[in-house]
């Protein structure tokens, strides 16, 4: 993986833009991996003999959910497909009628689903009242933001029900999202109210950059602004540098650096840096699974997007659950599986930063038994074929679906 470009911020501190690039969660997660394999983690032992099981199951998932190996991107929009509907087609002209606006749309309904994507517990079901489909988890969230978008709830504009605004965010409350998802006593989603502050949020640093998001304070605006600045081509890691520098202040996590937010990163004492950077290990998980959930409203409009593997593999449980359950990774201490963590605890930290390192390491060998280049299969396609699929799989059988290490969410991280 080569160094992205980190010149693309402006008027940033060096510490804040180190942290924000995809180079320095490579370079920080394969610190603490090395640290592991030397035997120096008080946390995790990597089996490194195991990756080639891991990478074979991988492999036949991925030929098992796409036998051409004609696989899409790893992005929201497969969530938006479950049930094997191509529920885009469907809407007709009901996002405009040219390809800029159906982009802004896209973009719209992209971001304001991922940012309500983290984990909805085991409970949860929404049923789609057109379909009569029963969707769980990623799906189910998906789905029901599809649905709640096309039905205006975070649109300020009844004449413009189809877009995301900070009018209509700010207006968003817990029962409104909660009936939106079909939410009730025997029907809870973890973390509601955590998705409705970072909703608020989203729409208060839209209204704050009209420069960027204009006067409406639209999601659409990102497009805008990386299409005014681009011939035709786009990196993906300045996409994802786009999402970090204006919508940095989304994240409620109390991570600051020089008075700006740095979101999706937590200490750990084990990591070197340089400077301020010192002790900080950065994810920036839904920034890149909204990045990656970009490229393809970009790409349908017209544009080419590039460099797709500067960005990293995600670092959520479905990644981080394969890792330990196929036994690449194990705990020193079984007893922590049964534990309650929180998402800034050293332990999760490292988990997070050797999944990181090791889907690096895995998706070359996946790759190698599907016959495939890094061309041919990028990390987006590993991902999707693929580990999280394969991850999801395996915790399904061995616990029902649950995460092997218990995370406590409040629907801003996982």
């Amino acid at each position: 993986m080569g160094a992205v470009n980190t010149d693309v911020h402006i008027g940033l501190p060096t510490a804040v833009t180190t942290l924000r690039s995809t180079t320095a969660i490579r370079q920080r997660s394969g610190q603490l991996l090395e640290r592991a394999r030397q035997g120096d983690s008080p946390w995790f032992i990597v089996q490194d003999n195991m990756i080639p099981d891991a990478a074979a199951l991988v492999a036949a998932t991925t030929r098992q959910r796409y036998p051409d190996l004609d696989i899409p991107f790893h992005s929201r929009w497969r969530h938006f497909e479950a049930g094997g509907i191509d529920r885009l087609a469907g809407v007709g002209d009901a996002l405009g009628t040219d390809a800029v606006d159906h982009a802004r749309a896209q973009i719209d309904l992209a971001l304001v689903s991922v940012l309500l994507d983290a984990g909805a517990g085991a409970q949860w079901q929404f049923r789609e009242p057109s379909t009569g489909l029963v969707l769980q988890r990623s799906e189910g969230l998906g789905v029901a933001s599809w649905h709640a978008f096309f039905g205006g709830l975070f649109s300020g504009d009844p004449r413009r029900p189809h877009q995301v605004d900070a009018d209509g965010l700010a207006a968003l409350t817990v029962d409104g999202l909660g009936n939106a998802f079909q939410v009730t006593a025997d029907n809870p989603v973890v973390g509601l109210a955590g998705r409705v502050e970072l909703l608020h949020r989203l729409g208060t640093a839209m209204a704050a950059q009209p420069e960027t998001f204009g006067t409406t304070a639209r999601p659409a605006g990102l497009y805008d602004r990386l299409r005014a600045s681009m011939d035709g081509t786009i990196a993906a890691h300045d996409i994802l540098v786009a999402i970090l520098d204006t919508l940095g202040s989304v994240w409620p996590a109390d991570n600051v650096l020089d008075g700006h937010h740095l979101g999706d990163c937590w200490h750990h004492r084990a990591v070197s840096g340089t400077g301020d950077t010192a002790g900080w290990m950065p994810f920036h998980k839904l920034s890149q699974w909204l990045t990656y959930s970009l490229l393809e409203p970009i790409g349908w409009s017209g544009i080419d997007v590039t460099g797709l593997d500067a960005l990293t593999g995600l670092p959520e449980y479905r990644n981080g659950g394969l890792l330990l359950d196929t036994g690449v990774l194990r705990l020193r201490d079984d007893d922590w599986s049964a534990q309650q963590w929180r998402v800034g605890d050293e332990i999760i930290v490292e988990w997070r930063a050797l999944t990181v390192a090791l889907l690096d390491e895995l998706a070359d060998h996946v790759r190698g038994a599907l016959d495939q280049t890094a061309e041919q299969m990028p990390l987006a396609c590993v991902l999707e074929g693929g580990t999280w699929a394969t991850g999801r799989e395996l915790a399904q059988g061995l616990r029902s679906g649950l995460p092997p290490i218990s995370i406590i969410s409040d629907g801003t991280v996982f």
